[in-house]
């Protein structure tokens, strides 16, 4: 940045979603801050830094609504998984991280966000047996290290999986079931103390890397803790962010306990407002869907990881008409293998096309485009600072290469990055400002020697959780062929191809 503080970005053809253009413009920028966008060769103070974007598309920073930093290092680790079976592996592809592997997972996550031109993202990140001030810390601390913009929100949970799908744990064998009910969740009590600690001891600056609650799933939470972390929320205004109707077995499952569905019981405990956010909301009916619109509550669309999981497509077409809050993400890369927003995008489209015949019905481009920066801005509760390149915005873009084999011929800038980009074409990122990756260089830090201490991570992780494999592996036949069943019990609405 100049000494005076501005810089301008000269020669670059800026995205118009809606309108499918991207004609020559030039950007000031004062600070962190878009001060103004005209035509080229438009007046700058004197001394401003020049920033020459000759051949660059610019697009606003894409904003994933949902992911998990402590996926980052179990990528690839499960094949033919349903969300149970990552359930089931969570404590063997999680567990035991030491501080500085949690720090080392959550940047991880961010650099493969911002490689692949994410400028900012929800982090629902996991500690077991519950949340710590130190680990949030870390996790914070990684992302404001790489020049991310975030949102962290701890990942709690009263109640263990095997408790949480009514009948799970009848149905396994007695010693694998004394096994499993050996380990227990924390009291609730003590991960909302927890999560207090964490947010009266916030130190990082909150326009940047800012807290929130992530009460995990309505079934794997008590009442007292979803009600408990609703007030905690509101007395400290941060965000709410759950897990709701991701799967059938899900939403099976919130019927036979609450004698309604999720969403439904979520309401009437109050939880649905502006500051929340229900992920995937796949199996959500149309009753459903009118709650969280008529309560100003969000959704964050993941497509890849619904797809992955063979959890279903989720009805983003209704959500949209009826004015929910749809935002998209990547989920974590235990359970989708990639933080790439420009797959995610895509994968949204696609997958709306398999809803209906009808093509009216299918998302378009500039809808799926815009729920990416817009949407997911939304869901971040900062929809007034980014998402948008616009006076008054924050100076979140993104750079991509017109000299990219994806944009030639450059027709329709809409259309290629959501149909023909795959993250390759990403020359350089700018976060407030300030480039995090500039002409394919991460500028923060070293990426060798994050991908050396990954590796040696990884290496100690085999060793260390080689027990809790063996467990997982024995369990896993037991979940899947349980949960098959409940998938094949009678629902109202159906969001898989068949079933």
């Amino acid at each position: 940045m100049s000494e005076t503080g501005f810089q301008v970005v000269r020669g670059g053809r800026l995205l118009d979603i809606a309108g499918h253009e991207a004609g020559f413009t030039d950007i000031l920028i004062e600070g962190d801050t878009i001060r103004e966008i005209g035509a080229p060769g438009m007046a700058a103070p004197d001394g401003a830094r020049e920033i020459t974007a000759g051949r660059r598309l610019i697009m606003p920073g894409l904003i994933n609504a949902h992911t998990h930093g402590h996926g980052s290092l179990a990528k690839g680790m499960g094949d033919r998984w349903t969300l149970e079976l990552l359930l089931n592996a969570g404590p063997w592809i999680s567990g035991d991280r030491s501080l500085d592997e949690k720090h080392l997972s959550a940047r991880l996550n961010a650099a493969e966000m911002i490689a692949k031109g994410c400028t900012a993202a929800y982090d629902l990140y996991f500690e077991f047996p519950l949340p710590t001030a130190e680990g949030m810390d870390a996790v914070a601390r990684a992302y404001a290290e790489t020049g991310m913009r975030v949102v962290v929100a701890p990942m709690m949970a009263d109640r263990l999986f095997f408790e949480a799908i009514p009948g799970l744990m009848d149905a396994l064998p007695d010693r694998l079931r004394k096994r499993v009910e050996r380990v227990k969740a924390a009291p609730y009590e003590e991960s909302l103390a927890a999560a207090h600690a964490m947010l009266h001891g916030w130190s990082f600056d909150r326009g940047r890397v800012r807290p929130a609650l992530a009460p995990t799933i309505p079934l794997h939470c008590s009442d007292d803790f979803i009600t408990a972390c609703r007030d905690l929320a509101a007395d400290e205004d941060v965000g709410l962010h759950m897990h709701l109707a991701e799967s059938k077995i899900q939403a099976v499952s919130g019927v036979t306990r609450y004698g309604k569905t999720l969403t439904a019981h979520l309401d009437d405990l109050g939880l649905l407002s502006p500051r929340f956010t229900g992920a995937h909301s796949v199996w959500l009916d149309g009753d459903d869907i009118r709650r969280m619109a008529d309560n100003g509550a969000s959704v964050a669309h993941n497509p890849g990881s619904n797809l992955r999981l063979g959890s279903g497509i989720a009805p983003v077409r209704d959500m949209l008409a009826a004015g929910v809050k749809v935002g998209i993400g990547t989920d974590g890369s235990n359970c989708s293998d990639n933080q790439n927003m420009f797959d995610a995008t895509r994968i949204a489209s696609f997958a709306s096309r398999m809803r209906s015949p009808d093509y009216a019905t299918w998302l378009s481009t500039d809808e799926v485009l815009t729920a990416a920066t817009v949407g997911s801005a939304r869901t971040l509760g900062m929809d007034d600072e980014i998402g948008r390149i616009k006076a008054g915005y924050k100076a979140d873009m993104v750079f991509l290469d017109l000299d990219n084999i994806n944009f030639v011929p450059f027709n329709d800038p809409t259309n290629q990055i959501v149909h023909a980009e795959d993250s390759s074409a990403v020359a350089s990122v700018m976060v407030g400002g300030r480039m995090v990756l500039d002409e394919g260089r991460f500028t923060t830090f070293d990426y060798g020697k994050l991908r050396a201490d990954a590796e040696a991570a990884v290496e100690r992780l085999r060793g260390a959780t080689a027990g809790m494999r063996e467990l997982v592996l024995a369990l896993e036949d037991h979940v899947g062929r349980f949960c098959v069943g409940l998938a094949h019990q009678a629902y109202p609405v159906q969001r898989g191809l068949g079933w």
